[in-house]
């Protein structure tokens, strides 16, 4: 039974895109730097609009039309702290996009650098103006400690944290230690096994048992007011056991546990 739980999570947490590893310390001169996003990510196949677990989004033809005859990869951005509304745009059909920006990073089919990459985009959308699509700036890091500063600004003016890559490396499925993330927090994923209701309020999440691929832990705050699911399909925004949440911590313990784990909102793009 261990073992097929296990095989059914890592089918759960299975990286169907290029996805970030946590800073590990080596010296970055000679890379790039990007703000991070808290987005929905989103991987245009030059047809379909789809999660990085390959559900397909529902866009509207607006939207579509405006993207190119070949792969981008990015994230669906509604602006700064509206994770909640991204998410609830993207989740539905009859939703209107026009407050979604598509901020791309990488074109995953070009050939080349990153830098080559991103050209032919560059010059697609020169062509196409007012367009929803926006290349994220890759500004050329001079020094750790500049990428560093940078990340002291980012999150000085609200944002999440900030992406360093290798430019010359190529795009690639899975985990890159070419592309690595610069946060205050490190952030990971879990499934949700069991919660307990606020102590003055039982229908408010008050704490969760989670558990990835390793380890089972407790989460106890960063929930506010965010409900426990009365339905197993629910259309309200709130929590129940078997979701996947996003959480942040400091480190981890010496039994790899997270330490301070604190929720930061739930995922979306399974259902």
């Amino acid at each position: 039974m261990k073992f097929l739980f296990l095989i059914i999570l890592n089918v759960i947490f299975a990286n169907a895109a290029m996805l970030l590893k946590n800073y590990d310390g080596r010296e970055l001169s000679g890379w790039v730097m990007s703000q991070k996003y808290d987005g929905v990510r989103a991987i245009w196949d030059g047809k379909k609009l789809k999660s990085r677990q390959g559900k397909e989004f529902c866009a509207p033809k607006s939207f579509i039309s405006q993207l190119p005859p070949f792969s981008i990869d990015g994230e669906l951005y509604a602006g700064p702290g509206a994770f909640e509304k991204t998410a609830s745009i993207t989740a539905r059909c009859d939703e209107d996009w026009s407050e979604l920006e598509y901020l791309i990073f990488d074109a995953p089919e070009t050939k080349g650098d990153l830098l080559a990459r991103l050209t032919p985009l560059k010059d697609f959308l020169a062509k196409n103006q007012g367009s929803q699509i926006k290349i994220i700036e890759q500004i050329k890091i001079k020094s750790t400690k500049e990428a560093f500063d940078y990340l002291d600004k980012i999150t000085a003016g609200g944002g999440e944290g900030v992406v360093v890559r290798d430019p010359n490396a190529p795009y690639k499925d899975g985990r890159q230690s070419s592309i690595m993330k610069l946060k205050k927090f490190y952030d990971a994923e879990c499934e949700v096994v069991s919660i307990k209701p606020r102590k003055d309020e039982n229908s408010v999440v008050g704490s969760v048992e989670c558990r990835d691929s390793k380890n089972t832990f407790k989460i106890g705050s960063g929930f506010g007011n965010l409900k426990i699911c009365k339905s197993a399909d629910p259309k309200e925004n709130c929590l129940k056991t078997g979701d996947i949440i996003t959480y942040k911590y400091q480190n981890l313990t010496k039994n790899k546990k997270p330490r301070f784990g604190v929720f930061l909102k739930k995922r979306t793009d399974l259902r």
